[in-house]
């Protein structure tokens, strides 16, 4: 029997709700097989994360624990004040969306209806099928919605942290520089081993949207609504085709298969652009973080070599005082043994 969690939904239209769903559910409504679904684990470590599946983007990114589909959005670990912030953001990029542009239904429905037009000509004329399915009002997709909202509270979340590291560290590796002392270098000490986690982190974020921008086929993964609005159309399409006896069954279209996910020899390429500038916009934003970062370490190596510097003049100064005080000894040592051998009793015999 599965464990049943609490899962936050939110809709298309910005609606949320807490919802027990067990894992063999989330897994029916996703379409993510069981590895995917670890990752999301709180409890567990996994490194930052992006993977586009067939039905679904699997985000794991800092707090963020979420399954994006075309229509929702599962939230595992939703009590986490973070992702709370998270989820006011999402509703209202959701609600300002849906009042300014069209709805990926109503771009579904204007693509159906262009595709009914097609099929129409097509019968008349017989001519070849070359049909985009990305026809019709362009709108910002759900998915993608949720992605950008997933980045930016990241980023955010990352950001916040490095200005805060950045008020206490400049100020503390001053200080230090000025007066050494034990309590300056134990202070120096925690926010380096703090600089070292984040950058780690961090990078590990750059590393996952370098990886995506390198990998197109990972970002036409991530079209969600574009692979639900094609395949009703290319099923309309091929309905048209059986009815018409005058196609030819080796003819070059386009077949759905479920299980891949793609279709064939159809002029139905995803434009990926729209895509690829959101995620070079966030790569640049943690890029930008991961310099400060860089810079911040580099001015911490700095101070440890001018510490080191002033240690060793320290010591030079130890050493040469040193060398002078033994010297001086000797001096000494050496007057005291001339004094003592002329203040020598001489027994003098007389006749």
């Amino acid at each position: 029997m599965s464990v049943v969690k609490a899962w936050l939904v939110i809709s298309e239209s910005g609606q949320s709700s807490i919802e027990e769903i067990g894992k063999h559910s989330i897994m029916k409504r996703t379409g993510l097989p069981a590895r995917d679904l670890r990752a999301l684990d709180p409890l567990l470590s996994y490194p930052s994360s992006i993977l586009g599946r067939e039905g679904a983007i699997v985000v794991s990114l800092e707090h963020i624990r979420a399954i994006i589909t075309a229509k929702e959005v599962f939230l595992i670990n939703y009590n986490n004040p973070l992702v709370v912030q998270f989820v006011q953001d999402l509703q209202h990029r959701i609600v300002f969306g849906n009042n300014n542009i069209t709805s990926p239904h109503q771009a579904m429905d204007h693509s159906g209806r262009e595709m009914e037009d097609a099929a129409e000509e097509i019968e008349g004329e017989g001519s070849t099928i070359n049909v985009s399915v990305a026809a019709g009002p362009k709108a910002l997709p759900f998915e993608f919605k949720a992605l950008e909202a997933c980045l930016e509270s990241a980023c955010r979340c990352l950001e916040s942290e490095t200005r805060t590291l950045e008020e206490e560290a400049y100020p503390a590796l001053d200080e230090l520089t000025s007066k050494i002392s034990t309590l300056n270098l134990e202070r120096v000490r925690q926010i380096k081993s703090r600089l070292v986690a984040l950058s780690g982190r961090v990078q590990k974020v750059r590393d996952e949207l370098e990886n995506l921008l390198d990998d197109d086929n990972d970002m036409a993964e991530m079209y969600l609504t574009e692979k639900v609005a094609a395949a009703p159309a290319v099923d309309q399409i091929s309905i048209i085709e059986e009815v018409d006896d005058g196609e030819s069954e080796a003819d070059d279209e386009s077949v759905y298969d479920p299980k891949a996910g793609d279709y064939s020899e159809i002029n139905t390429n995803v434009d990926i652009e729209e895509l690829e500038m959101l995620l070079e916009a966030y790569f640049a934003q943690i890029d930008g973080i991961l310099q400060k970062l860089s810079g911040m370490s580099e001015y911490v190596d700095d101070t440890e070599d001018f510490i080191n510097i002033m240690l060793d003049d320290k010591q030079n100064q130890l050493l040469q005082m040193g060398v002078i005080l033994s010297a001086t000894n000797m001096i000494l040592n050496a007057g005291i043994a001339v004094v003592g051998f002329f203040g020598m009793n001489i027994h003098v015999c007389t006749v």
